[in-house]
């Protein structure tokens, strides 16, 4: 049966050394209430996609930071929310997804939220349960008469919206949020909501909701807007976003995006997404600083959040496929391994034949342009099979060349990769 751990009372200022906390409503009596209660906290998430993506990262590690610490999370689920759509940094208007669509993306995030939370502690819940039991009268006369248009119209995640339109769907998005806060407090004793800086005013709508209908004592927090130095969106590569869900965004693809992190966000990174400890994140800021060619705090950002997303086997995973790209050796790897390694390299699906030689396997794959020029690439040593060199212009392929049965990878100088799949 878990147990709380001792509350830490410097909680709070840990999270201002990783540069997490962007704004606090008090931060006074927060810190004050932090170093001598257990407090229940929230943050939400709606299910937008089947899957929670890098950009989520940020909140989810911040209430893991809260557990550690002590506390006791709530991973809210929007489950009603996620029908209506948040206006929140956006300049046009959500697609509306049916009940069902969104109960299967609620089902799938609750799944990845439960790699950071311990829910034995923790608690996830849906907020599907108090709106979808919500009358339209009730929900007018006893939550919606205590918000003026005025009120929300100063709000910025409306106000950004007017020049183009938001429709009375969008706007009552505020509303539904702090209703959350409130039934929140109510029912489950949460006195903190945490949420990216976009979140400010719903928000501070929830704690005057709170105020309004007799609530006690609530605050807000939220997290810094991760940036990155060459000013390109973080979370997205030319592949589109990077995902939590290993199907989408592959162990592999997800080490490399935090390898390839700009030397300039390195250690910011590592403050932000990691559990090392101030002590070991500045001797690798230190490390980096004397010796950034040797990548050693990138290493450390990868295998880190790696481990945290994917787990320990994910991060030895990603590695032995780093290191077989990098030596053109595929031997060690199992088979599921080889198809991660090899996914975004052309791919020729062959027919099983007792008579290919390598000649024609080099222009079956366009790894030649014809035979002249394949036979030109192996007399020159330039073609290697599974990371060997072969330069025998008359051998044949053979059941020995197949890797797991099914897989040749071919590599013509140094850098250029197929993959033939026989069938």
């Amino acid at each position: 049966m878990a147990t709380n751990t001792a509350i830490n009372p410097n909680l709070l200022e840990e999270l201002e050394y990783r540069g997490l906390v962007y704004q606090i409503t008090d931060r006074e009596n927060l810190s004050k209430k932090l170093q001598t209660e257990r407090i229940s906290l929230y943050c939400g998430f709606d299910p937008t996609a089947d899957s929670l993506h890098i950009g989520h990262l940020l909140p989810i590690l911040t209430l893991r930071h809260f557990q550690l610490a002590g506390h006791n999370p709530v991973a809210l689920v929007g489950g009603g929310t996620g029908m209506i759509g948040d206006p929140s940094g956006r300049s046009t208007e959500r697609n509306l997804n049916s009940k069902e669509v969104v109960e299967q993306y609620t089902e799938s995030i609750k799944q990845q939220l439960s790699r950071f939370l311990d829910f034995n502690i923790a608690k996830l819940v849906s907020n599907y349960e108090w709106l979808g039991k919500l009358d339209l009268i009730t929900f007018l006369r006893d939550v919606g008469k205590n918000f003026t248009v005025n009120y929300m119209l100063a709000k910025d995640s409306v106000d950004s919206r007017l020049a183009n339109g938001i429709s009375f769907t969008e706007f009552s998005y505020m509303i539904l949020q702090a209703y959350d806060f409130y039934k929140l407090n109510q029912d489950h004793g949460v006195t903190l909501q945490i949420g990216g800086s976009d979140q400010w005013g719903n928000i501070t709508a929830g704690l005057d909701l709170i105020g309004k209908m007799g609530g006690g004592d609530a605050y807000g927090l939220t997290l810094n807007l991760v940036t990155k130095a060459d000013g390109t969106k973080f979370g997205k590569t030319a592949g589109g976003a990077v995902w939590l869900d290993r199907n989408k965004t592959s162990v592999y693809q997800f080490y490399q995006f935090w390898m390839n992190t700009d030397d300039r966000d390195v250690v910011k990174f590592l403050k932000y997404f990691t559990f090392l400890t101030p002590a070991q994140i500045d001797e690798l800021a230190k490390e980096h600083e004397q010796h950034p060619e040797k990548r050693i705090a990138h290493r450390e950002l990868a295998r880190e959040v790696t481990k945290l997303v994917h787990g320990e086997e994910a991060v030895v995973s990603a590695e032995k496929i780093t290191q077989a790209l990098f030596s053109g050796e595929f031997a060690e790897l199992s088979e599921a391994e080889l198809v991660e390694a090899l996914q975004d390299m052309p791919t020729t699906v062959l027919a099983r034949s007792n008579e290919l030689k390598l000649i024609d396997l080099l222009v079956e794959v366009k790894a030649a342009p014809s035979k002249r020029q394949a036979r030109q690439d192996v007399e020159s040593g330039a073609v290697y099979l599974n990371g060997q060199k072969h330069a025998d212009i008359n051998e044949e392929i053979t059941p020995e060349h197949l890797l797991h049965g099914k897989y040749v990878v071919i590599r013509r100088g140094k850098k250029n990769y197929f993959l033939a799949k026989f069938e």
